[in-house]
């Protein structure tokens, strides 16, 4: 009995910590975001002053107010929005579709062309930028939101995420009643296949909302025009030659990040069971 007692002793001194070190590095990484939120509500005179101090002692909301007024904000706000959401319907359509070809399909050069997919998925995207952009002005796609948005329309991790998860999920067995039934491959894809991977489809279109929402070099690249402006870039407007606004930088910030926050509240079930299935045999 006294053995036992002391396991359990045991056991909860390791929970214990184990939940202590996890609450300070999430302490350490909510820090910059409060930061980044009082700041957004303080005036600039109180921004650099020193020693810093978290809380405004004169707290405004007026930064958000004259963030709209020094930039076409909205515009950029709806940019980014259009840019995420066409590719994030692009992205699940060619996931769920290479996901289920790789799955349950048997073809020649299978294996060999899905390893090519994954290694395409380590290849920095500054490695071959230089021969994008020249296809998109020989396709007269700059400053565009055509242009923007096709690096953004295929994701190989989505394919590896969709092909594990119907790999384990659906068996074959369904699949061949259903072709007894009289279902085409088109019907079977859409009515049992799509269904059973809400799970994994709603955390895939986490990751491309976000993959889209925060691109900055690309849209750099392709966007002339202030009109094409996405919220990365838009925010570079408050940062001048030899000074920065933090007090609109900050303000802007926080609407940027906003739609992420919200999205990760909503369905952070999906993230963990995406991460979880990355590890499933299939």
């Amino acid at each position: 009995m006294a053995k036992i007692g002391k396991n359990k002793r045991r056991e909860l001194l390791h929970a214990i910590l184990k939940h202590l070190g996890l609450l300070m590095g999430s302490f350490f990484m909510v820090i910059p975001f409060l930061w980044m939120l009082s700041t957004s509500f303080k005036p600039e005179v109180e921004v650099l002053i020193w020693p810093p101090r978290l809380l405004p002692n004169d707290p405004t909301y007026l930064n958000f107010v004259e963030l709209f007024r020094q930039a076409p904000f909205f515009r950029f706000f709806c940019n980014s929005m259009l840019v995420s959401t066409v590719s994030t319907i692009v992205i699940l359509l060619t996931s769920l579709v290479g996901g289920f070809i790789f799955a349950k399909y048997r073809f020649p050069g299978k294996n060999f062309l899905f390893l090519l997919i994954i290694v395409t998925a380590i290849v920095p995207f500054e490695s071959y930028v230089i021969p994008l952009y020249t296809m998109m002005v020989k396709w007269k796609w700059i400053n565009t939101y055509q242009g923007i948005i096709a690096p953004y329309l295929v994701m190989s991790f989505g394919i590896f995420l969709l092909r594990q998860h119907i790999s384990s999920t659906i068996s074959n067995e369904l699949m061949d009643a259903a072709r007894i039934d009289g279902c085409s491959e088109l019907r079977i894809l859409t009515r049992i296949v799509t269904p059973l991977c809400k799970s994994s489809g709603g955390a895939l279109g986490i990751f491309a909302f976000t993959q889209a929402w925060i691109a900055f070099m690309w849209p750099l690249l392709m966007a002339n025009e202030k009109e094409l402006f996405n919220m990365e870039i838009g925010l570079t407007m408050f940062q001048f030659k030899f000074s920065t606004n933090y007090s609109l930088l900050m303000a802007g910030s926080i609407i940027s990040v906003s739609p992420m926050i919200f999205i990760f509240v909503l369905l952070r079930r999906q993230i963990i069971e995406s991460i979880s299935l990355t590890g499933l045999k299939g």
